[in-house]
């Protein structure tokens, strides 16, 4: 459907604001009512539906409440429900959850799933939080200068990211630009600053030429640490860890390789695995299935 000659509140579209403007002189169920009474939709018709989506959200003990007697995760839900009882073909939510701690901001992302799962309404999600966008969508626009970079899944847009941009803004990514110097059915062997590095090209989206300069890419928990006695073949980088963030679940590694950095994560997997510190002589590997060829070098 082409909305664009029809006037604003013609449109089939409702909008969930970062936040949240609610009327504060309404209760939760007023509030919720105030778009189908600007509709003139008849009264029994408007409590049952108010009635219905306060139960889908969770806040129909907090009916008669005003906004000021609510906290932010319910002031987001009552915004929510207010926007969803129209029943809009398309929902626009403007960094709904901007404004909510991080606990409280990962619970909602789970019912906010959860709730598109059952209501089917497409949901246009506005937000600058990285993590947030893999867990919350079916599908990325990653934007750069009002233009779309690329269109896809999370996975996809992760694991193959195709721009500079689209890998440095989707979590952390190691960038190696070279020149090809052989390129010989998938394999891809390019000089970069640390080394020759071997590419699998099974699933890249072109095929460069000799002595193009390009950018490979790889994500950090893809580089695998080993010690420095290790032999050194195509794709190991000898190099000294300059920093190690131990973070729970994981550890991050800054490793100096020459005047380049590259930065690995290892997940503390094994029980009492004190890992490897800051100063130590390491190895990286870099798999060459999990070298990125991207369509842009600078």
């Amino acid at each position: 459907m082409d909305a664009r000659s029809l006037p604003a509140h013609r449109r089939p579209v409702n909008t969930v604001f970062q936040s949240y403007a609610l009327f504060p002189h309404l209760t939760v169920a007023e509030n919720i009512a105030f778009g189908l009474r600007m509709k003139k939709v008849a009264p029994l018709q408007i409590a049952e539906r108010v009635n219905r989506i306060m139960g889908l959200v969770e806040v129909s003990d907090l009916a008669a409440r005003k906004p000021g007697q609510l906290s932010g995760g319910q002031k987001q839900r009552v915004a929510l429900a207010r926007a969803m009882v129209n029943e809009p073909d398309v929902l626009l939510l403007d960094e709904p959850l901007g404004a909510l701690d991080l606990k409280l901001r990962r619970q909602l992302q789970g019912e906010l799933h959860q709730l598109q799962r059952r209501v089917g309404i497409t949901f246009v999600y506005v937000t600058h939080d990285q993590e947030e966008a893999l867990v919350m969508s079916d599908r990325i626009a990653v934007m750069n200068a009002g233009k779309i970079e690329q269109l896809a899944t999370g996975e996809e847009l992760y694991e193959r990211p195709r721009t500079r941009f689209v890998a440095q803004f989707l979590g952390a990514c190691n960038l190696l630009t070279g020149v090809v110097e052989q390129v010989d059915g998938t394999t891809l062997v390019v000089k970069t600053p640390v080394g020759q590095m071997r590419a699998n090209l099974t699933r890249a989206t072109r095929k460069p030429a000799l002595s193009e300069i390009v950018t490979l890419a790889i994500r950090p928990e893809k580089v695998r640490l080993a010690s420095a006695d290790a032999t050194v073949t195509a794709n190991q980088v000898r190099g000294v860890i300059e920093d190690a963030v131990y973070s729970g679940a994981e550890t991050q590694y800054r490793v100096r390789a020459g005047d380049h950095r590259l930065y690995a994560i290892a997940l503390n997997s094994r029980p009492g695995h004190l890992g490897l510190h800051a100063g130590q002589e390491v190895c990286c590997h870099l798999d060459p299935c999990a070298l990125i060829l991207l369509e842009d070098h600078s």
